[in-house]
């Protein structure tokens, strides 16, 4: 039945696109692309980055490090802003780095970087490129839906969401709202990707300029389908909830894992933490591949993950979307004491306490 659906209309999906600007507190234009978050992220950057420009990246995590790979290959200088994953980056230190090279014209900024846990102050780092002129171009593939996300009110020029993660959504689709300052730029690009599948000019020029009423090539029409009913989930629960739910998942948590004595927070300072996985610095001859293994052996349905570069010595535990609930949080909490051989009384009542002071 799933393959033999009536076409999806026009309509219908500048509809999905009005209620994703809508997400996003934007009167931009908002592009839904077919593919996952990577695809407007790379096509921003290629896009606004050219020979001759000069961009700040502010790597707090591995997607940073793929941002500055993507700006060099576009020709830009590329000024790295680099902090240990274990905290986030200051207003400040953007500001230092801004005053340090003036002739920066664009910055690229992870809100909340899910694979470290750790999360930055968007609406103080915006304030500080605002004033220098810069473009700004805003990873929230993680933080949509679970911290607040004014893309107008802070200024955000390019600002990518994915469906995956907070919002409950498809990871196969992905948005990206472009400000007419991003545009200008584009436009005046000439290195900027045309006839591609990457050029969001093309987007421009033959959907939302053309008035949005024939669309350029077939949706990938499940996985819109799918954004439409979790954009509707988060109205129907509201933002602030939805919000709130992944803030309190967040705080339960943490205080269920220090409660538990085993493992300490790998986000040094809660205010530094993501709301949605919290990373942990596994005991000292522990590997914490092999300890997500045994908790996947116990319970395979829990979000419990190690890898990448950090893979031997922290664990996430990943609390987004479905998963930020207390059953889940504290059902994760238990496995890991059984895991660690650690009790796991204290961490339930420890959860318990600050999920209910959070919410």
């Amino acid at each position: 039945m799933l393959l033999d659906l009536p076409p999806m209309t026009a309509d219908r999906f500048a509809a999905i696109e009005d209620a994703v600007a809508a997400l996003l507190r934007t009167r931009n234009d908002v592009i839904v692309t077919q593919g996952e978050a990577l695809l407007p992220l790379e096509a921003a950057i290629k896009g606004a980055a050219h020979p001759g420009s000069t961009a700040l990246n502010v790597v707090t995590g591995p997607y940073g490090q793929t941002f500055g790979g993507w700006l060099r290959a576009a020709g830009a200088k590329v000024v790295d802003l680099t902090v240990p994953y274990d905290t986030a980056v200051g207003a400040e230190q953007v500001a230092a780095a801004l005053d340090e090279h003036p002739e920066i014209d664009f910055v690229s900024l992870v809100h909340a970087e899910a694979a470290t846990g750790n999360t930055n102050p968007v609406a103080a780092i915006a304030e500080v490129v605002r004033r220098h002129g810069a473009l700004l171009m805003l990873d929230a593939v993680a933080s949509v839906a679970a911290e607040p996300l004014l893309t107008d009110e802070w200024g955000v020029d390019l600002c990518v969401i994915g469906g995956q993660k907070a919002m409950g959504g498809p990871a196969g689709v992905s948005a990206v709202s472009v400000s007419e300052r991003a545009w200008q730029r584009i436009a005046a690009n000439p290195a900027a990707p045309r006839r591609s599948y990457l050029s969001l000019l093309d987007w421009k020029e033959r959907w939302t300029d053309a008035g949005r009423t024939q669309l350029p090539h077939a949706p990938a029409q499940l996985e819109m389908l799918a954004l439409e009913e979790c954009l509707a989930a988060i109205e129907a629960e509201t933002l602030d909830a939805v919000i709130a739910r992944h803030r309190a998942a967040a705080a339960a948590t943490r205080a269920g894992a220090l409660a538990l004595g085993t493992v300490a927070p790998y986000v040094r300072r809660a205010e530094h933490a993501a709301p949605v996985a919290t990373t942990l610095r596994t005991p000292l001859g522990t590997n914490a591949a092999d300890l997500a293994a045994e908790v996947h052996r116990r319970a395979p349905q829990l979000p419990v993950q190690a890898g990448g570069a950090l893979a031997a010595t922290m664990l996430r535990l990943n609390h987004y979307g479905p998963a930020a609930n207390p059953e889940t949080v504290i059902a994760t909490l238990e496995l890991l004491a059984q895991a660690t051989g650690a009790p796991a009384a204290a961490a339930v009542a420890a959860a318990t306490e600050a999920w209910e002071q959070a919410i």
